[in-house]
């Protein structure tokens, strides 16, 4: 496990603390419309983090081509359809660039800054001229409010339990899935951003927001800043 994550339930926990079985389990929301409406159609994907594939499977249902790439191997053998590589993120070069670059699941908002540096350096590496970089942001109330739970129509219960500052402005952040079969924790260190650093976070790494997608701004397009990041 890294440092601050931990996972329990059933099934193999990855190690920043997500649970395989969970992950499986868990539907996928709006999230490929939200992409859809805003690439061209049947645009090659690179997706950083699919996990056991809830976006990919949705992302080739809509007739994108979808490379998944995740550090985990369990993970990867749930994914169907599309090309996949076992790789962490922040190591990741395959000579090769997209039409899309994908960094979804908050990952934006690594505890280790130099994490995060890495992994959107990992995006402007293989983004192709012209091509864009979605990026999910937490909500911005999302260290708020805190304990809070959500029962979702498919019959689980989703709690944030709690989010504690750690120092260096990054939290603790514990989770709660409780199934009527199987319950999962996952505790992991998030770093909250507001819109002014998420922005100089981009511009540190060569990126800027071309817009945002939703209305509560979790959804961005970003492209490269420069010449070549020309909205397509």
């Amino acid at each position: 496990m890294r440092e601050g994550y931990e996972g329990t339930g059933p099934g193999a926990i990855t190690p920043d603390g997500c649970a395989v079985e969970l992950y499986s389990r868990l539907p996928v929301g709006d999230e490929p419309e939200v992409i859809q409406a805003a690439v061209p159609a049947g645009a090659r994907i690179l997706e950083l983090g699919s996990g056991v594939g809830r976006m990919t499977h949705a992302l080739l249902e809509h007739g994108f081509t979808v490379t998944a790439v995740d550090e985990s191997a369990e993970m990867l053998e749930r994914v169907r359809g599309a090309r996949t590589i076992c790789s962490p993120i922040e190591d990741l070069d395959l000579g090769e660039t997209f039409d899309v670059v994908l960094l979804a699941s908050f990952l934006v908002h690594a505890g280790d800054a130099e994490v995060r540096r890495s992994l959107l350096r990992t995006c402007v590496r293989h983004v192709a001229k012209g091509g864009s970089v979605l990026i999910q942001r937490e909500g911005e109330d999302y260290h708020a409010n805190v304990p809070r739970e959500r029962v979702d129509p498919s019959g689980f219960t989703v709690r944030i339990v709690s989010s504690e500052p750690v120092g260096d402005g990054v939290n603790s952040v514990r989770a709660e899935y409780e199934f009527p079969d199987a319950f999962w924790t996952q505790t992991f260190r998030a770093r909250p951003l507001t819109r002014e650093q998420f922005e100089e976070a981009l511009k540190e790494t060569g990126l800027r927001v071309d817009r945002y997608l939703t209305e509560d701004r979790v959804w961005v397009r970003a492209v490269p800043d420069g010449p070549s990041g020309r909205s397509a």
